[in-house]
């Protein structure tokens, strides 16, 4: 017969006890990142997805224009110069995110109603080679242009203000180049997007009396 010292069950029970503080501080961690809750979840879809909450930065509040420049699908450089004194919409997205596939259509729609009206659209590829997403343009009726951006240096030029830390993400840029409003995930409701546009146009009046950045859920 095996005696197991009364010591030895107590260092037992510790090891035990420091064992399940450890694996709820890691769960506590996974919790607060996206990527690690996916993984959890099983979902495998590969990219971290928001949940559709906007933002918007009280004009007082934008900071300095963010300059930028890059080289499209088709090869032809573009830069925020491109876009002075206009209201930019920024998306970024690949080709292999569902979310990104799923809002094209409505980008493209509201980019051919904002055609000459001093709004235009701007794609940042995070992922894609040039041909993917030429490709995903053909497809899915995109008329307008993507930076290929897998060297990260658009993404990058964005850190620290709003960054786009999601995929997909839209920023509204003001027609001082600064970033107006941000969308963390899909365009599921295009209105928003469009009062966003509009807002950084004049065409409405600016919300609110926050001196802080402002989020709001996305209806639906």
């Amino acid at each position: 017969m095996t005696v197991t010292s009364r010591s030895s069950r107590s260092r037992a029970r510790v090891g035990v006890a420091a064992g399940l503080a450890l694996v709820a501080l890691l769960l506590a961690g996974c919790s607060n990142d996206p990527l690690a809750e996916q993984y959890l979840e099983g979902s495998g879809k590969g990219y971290i997805s928001g949940d559709g909450t906007v933002t918007e930065v009280n004009e007082a509040d934008r900071g300095e224009p963010i300059a930028f420049e890059g080289t499209d699908e088709n090869g032809d450089p573009v830069s925020s110069a491109d876009y002075a004194g206009q209201v930019l919409v920024l998306n970024f997205w690949y080709a292999g995110c569902a979310p990104c596939r799923a809002e094209a259509p409505d980008l493209e729609k509201l980019n051919t109603e904002y055609a000459g009206t001093g709004a235009s659209f701007l794609g940042v590829n995070v992922r894609d080679q040039a041909a993917t997403a030429r490709s995903f343009a053909e497809n899915y009726g995109v008329t307008y242009p993507s930076i290929v951006d897998t060297d990260g240096a658009l993404q990058y030029a964005f850190a620290g203000t709003v960054a786009p830390n999601a995929v997909p993400t839209t920023l509204v840029l003001d027609t001082e180049g600064r970033v107006a409003a941000r969308i963390l995930g899909r365009v599921s409701e295009p209105a928003i997007l469009d009062t966003l546009i509009k807002t950084s146009l004049g065409a409405l009046p600016e919300p609110g009396a926050t001196s802080s950045p402002s989020s709001t859920p996305a209806a639906g």
